[in-house]
């Protein structure tokens, strides 16, 4: 099915943004969105459903993948209860012909090779070594700490009153993942030859 760019969508009278509601009914194939979040939506579903998205948007580097065909890798460390919802909202999912396989660690070390890496640590030494150890590695990596850009990451995703995303574009062209300019547009922030510039 064919996605729609990157949009932000106007709030309804309920405060439920009509981007997120079908960022969450996803199983429609609907984009990504800068929005509102309804209350009552548990977060970890709305990240579970940005990781999916970011196959579509992001570009890995030739010899990625084993074949045309390769399932998506996703990894999610150090958080099991997360882990399950990506599980569950992955299941049976496809992008650009790929299935997901869901991969679950404590530790980057019990980890198989991933396209995508969920870092669901809180501890900053740990979580620091684990994007120091990925840093050469063509690895989308995504968490929602606050200092996760500084610390090397790609993608932050923030889960407040309004589902916003920052991207390192210094670590995706380092590792030669390219990021399609609509999901740039819609960046809150954007660290780019060492400097952060605000986007909204």
């Amino acid at each position: 099915m064919r996605r729609a760019p990157f949009t932000e969508r106007q709030v309804g009278p309920r405060g439920t943004s009509r981007a997120l509601v079908m960022l969450l009914g996803w199983l429609l194939g609907s984009s990504l969105a800068i929005a509102q979040a309804p209350a009552g939506v548990d977060p970890n579903r709305v990240k579970a459903a940005f990781l999916r998205n970011f196959a579509h948007y992001v570009t890995w580097p030739s010899g990625t993948f084993g074949s045309a065909h390769a399932p998506w890798h996703v990894g999610v460390l150090g958080d099991a209860t997360f882990c399950e919802v990506v599980e569950k909202t992955l299941k049976g999912r496809t992008e650009r012909d790929r299935e997901f396989k869901v991969e679950c660690a404590d530790s980057l070390g019990r980890l198989p090779p991933c396209q995508i890496v969920f870092v669901a640590i809180n501890d900053e030494d740990r979580r620091r070594l684990v994007l120091a150890e990925l840093k050469d590695k063509p690895v989308l990596t995504v968490g929602d700490a606050p200092e996760f850009l500084r610390e090397g990451g790609v993608v932050r995703l923030d889960l407040g009153e309004r589902v916003q995303m920052s991207v390192n574009l210094d670590q995706a062209r380092s590792v030669a993942l390219t990021i399609q300019s609509a999901m740039l547009e819609v960046a809150r922030e954007v660290l780019e030859n060492g400097a952060v510039s605000k986007r909204r």
